[in-house]
């Protein structure tokens, strides 16, 4: 027997309450059998009807009773099964749901046995609409208490679904109540689960496929410091669910052999280069790592001996505020701590740990190790899970935080650094906090829409949907995606329908404006030059200068990440300067661009011969500065540009002085950057040398142009 074999028997009400929502429950039942087709093709399922115009059960054969009751006898998954839950029969009677367990219960234990042994489970779909018949002998709920027993010593476990649609407005009938007690009841004797559901989408997800036994992944100690520590268990909280590994197989072995695996096994050869037909023995292969343009070879011992070896154990490095662990640092999927079973020190031990960190709103910082000889250590942080019943212990929570490393700092610009016009007036403000209220997945009253433990993952949902069509039709397309999960993907249209007048207001009083660019635009200097052209670098002023030609939005991922620039260089200064303010990956590269432009510009006008690299140096001044502006960096290239200003102004380089002139070339003012020391006007104003450049004119000398006269030594 299959370690985590399950056998489960659907119980499904089709009376008339139910024949709006019998769609979605064939949907999420057919979808049930395909996905443990997959993950448990052990499993055993069975179906019974109730509330149906036909009667056919055994008990109903063998003792009489349990009237419109249809019992499908309990069989392996397949597709045969998976066909016959895509559809339901509607019926026409009242559905008695405690008859249907009862004749569940008896499949299960004619198929099984009496022993409690056994994964057995019984899933109950209902509108909870329909009375329950009172028992012969005495009192109804006298006879639940039975029915629970016996659940119990069998094994049992009891899941029920009731399905409505959104019945929070009005009054809950007498026997719906009366029906939600006994439902509450046989759950609770079997350690199940009541779920209230009023979506398709939440349907569906509740129907869990398999059962994930929990498994310890650490059991040992918890060390506080030298002399102490807690024996711990460490269990996975949360795991994603990944796509089932896909194998290959071969359909060469005859249909009629059970036995067959169809396995494909690869076997692989490694030949010489230099006489394909000589097979390398393993003893003779070394693997290689690549050191820039060389591959370096290390032998298996080698390659042992350089391994980092670590111990199995859990370690306390220190605490700190809870504050300083900011959510989105969590990396990975959640474990759980708990005590060492039957160890009252252990229990007492943690649950002091975890309320004293809950009191002083610290968490606890530990180095983990989980198995012996484990490659990767990890750093995570503890945080306090304190019981709420009183047969629970206190745990602790853990995730793992990231290395320096790891940290990605993204840094966005705040609304309280723009100039007052560029602030949002108090409409805008009202319209999105509208827009936020009004779309409210969590209405004050119904469900919850989206709830992560009832959505399932629709990419994950279509793929197994589209396996089950190619299995029956190997020709099938890629199927739509279905109703249930399109809520997932695309807002809700009745919630968008509901909330269309919050929706109108936001796109009045904050509106978009489609910006087309023509041509390539400053794609030109981030993707399309052509490698070694010098010409790119010497790209025109006004282009660089025009409304949006550095749009940080249209640089691509592949264009950052194509090649790390680390500095500015002197043969393609502006991409290299755009790639270094692009990155973002330390706050370093935005200091080291600037300083390294500056550099280049002044080696550039510096080093010119009649103003051959004039343009050059232009385009990098023009680029500087609005990289500056992007930046918020003011100050750099005010300063910068002052003392250009005094180095170039009335001197030799006056004619580049002429040219920033002519190009319009100013410092930066308030209104492009809060953080500037200079005013709109004193902008205007700069180039011109008034006294808000802050720029004193400096009489011209006469100078020797140093290259002429070293030409006409030469001459």
């Amino acid at each position: 027997m299959a370690r985590n074999k399950e056998t489960v028997v659907l119980l499904v009400d089709v009376g008339p309450t139910m024949h709006h929502y019998l769609k979605y429950v064939a949907n999420a039942t057919s979808s049930l059998v395909h996905r443990k087709i997959l993950l448990s093709k052990s499993d055993e399922l069975g179906l019974v009807l109730f509330g149906a115009n036909e009667t056919d059960n055994e008990l109903n054969r063998e003792i009489g009773g349990y009237e419109n009751i249809v019992a499908t006898p309990i069989m392996f998954v397949d597709e045969h099964l998976a066909t016959i839950l895509s559809k339901f029969p509607e019926g026409f009677a009242a559905g008695d749901f405690v008859d249907a367990i009862v004749v569940s219960m008896d499949m299960i234990i004619k198929k099984l046995g009496h022993s409690k042994k056994g994964n057995k489970r019984l899933y109950l779909i209902t509108s909870a609409d329909s009375p329950v018949k009172d028992p012969e002998e005495g009192g109804k709920f006298e006879q639940i208490d039975q029915i629970a027993k016996q659940l119990e010593d069998h094994g049992f476990k009891f899941d029920a679904v009731v399905v409505k649609a959104g019945q929070s407005d009005g009054l809950i009938p007498r026997t719906t109540l009366e029906n939600y007690a006994i439902l509450r009841k046989l759950v609770q004797h079997t350690h199940g689960e009541l779920a209230i559901v009023e979506s398709p989408t939440s349907l569906m997800g509740t129907l869990r496929p398999r059962t994930i036994s929990p498994t310890t992944i650490y059991r040992g100690d918890l060390e506080l410091g030298p002399t102490m520590a807690i024996k711990v268990w460490v269990y996975k909280k949360t795991s994603q669910e990944k796509f089932p590994t896909l194998k290959k197989y071969s359909d060469k072995a005859p249909r009629s052999d059970q036995h067959a695996t169809r396995e494909v096994k690869l076997d692989i050869e490694y030949k010489s280069n230099v006489n394909l037909d000589v097979v390398i023995p393993p003893e003779q292969r070394a693997k290689g790592y690549r050191y820039g343009q060389q591959l370096v070879p290390i032998g298996g011992a080698m390659e042992e001996t350089l391994k980092f070896k670590t111990e199995k154990g859990l370690k306390l490095i220190g605490f700190t505020e809870f504050a300083n662990i900011p959510r989105h640092f969590y990396m990975k999927e959640t474990s759980v701590f708990v005590p060492e079973p039957g160890n009252e020190k252990s229990v007492s031990a943690m649950s002091a740990l975890a309320r004293g960190l809950d009191a002083t709103h610290m968490v606890a910082i530990v180095r983990c190790i989980f198995r012996q000889g484990q490659a990767n250590v990890v750093i995570g942080v503890l945080t306090p899970n304190l019981a709420t019943e009183h047969h629970v212990v206190d745990s602790l929570y853990f995730n793992v935080i990231p290395f320096a490393e790891d940290v990605r700092e993204f840094g966005f610009a705040s609304f309280n650094n723009l100039p007052a016009s560029k602030q949002p007036s108090k409409d805008q403000q009202n319209a999105v906090d509208n827009l936020v209220r009004m779309m409210d997945l969590a209405p004050p009253k119904g469900e919850e829409m989206l709830q992560p433990e009832r959505t399932l993952n629709p990419v994950l949902q279509r793929f197994y949907g589209y396996l089950h069509s190619k299995s029956v039709d190997e020709s099938a397309e890629v199927p739509a995606l279905d109703d249930a999960l399109q809520n997932i993907v695309d807002p809700d249209p009745e919630l968008v329908s509901a909330n269309r007048l919050a929706l109108e207001y936001f796109h009045n009083q904050l509106p978009l404006t489609l910006t087309l660019q023509e041509g390539k635009g400053s794609r030109r200097f981030w993707r399309d030059k052509l490698p070694g052209a010098e010409a790119d670098d010497a790209q025109p002023a006004e282009e660089i200068m025009q409304e949006g030609s550095y749009p940080i939005g249209q640089i691509s991922f592949d264009s950052l990440t194509a090649r790390k620039v680390e500095e500015v260089g002197g043969l393609h200064p502006v991409r290299d300067f755009e790639a270094l303010m692009a990155r973002q990956d330390s706050d370093e590269w935005v200091v080291k661009a600037i300083s390294g432009m500056k550099t280049i510009i002044n080696d550039l006008i510096d080093s010119a011969y009649k103003g051959n690299t004039y343009d050059k140096a232009m385009a990098c001044l023009v680029a500087l500065r609005k990289g500056c502006v992007i930046q918020e960096e003011p100050l750099e290239f005010n300063t910068f540009l002052r003392n250009l200003a005094s180095k170039c102004r009335g001197r030799r380089l006056n004619d580049f002085w002429e040219q920033i002139i002519t190009k319009g070339v100013t410092v930066i003012s308030k209104n492009e950057a809060p953080d500037s020391d200079v005013t709109l006007e004193e902008a205007q104003t700069f180039i011109s040398g008034d006294k808000g450049g802050q720029v004193l004119e400096v009489a011209p000398k006469e100078e020797v142009d140093e290259m002429e006269a070293l030409l006409d030594e030469v001459v």
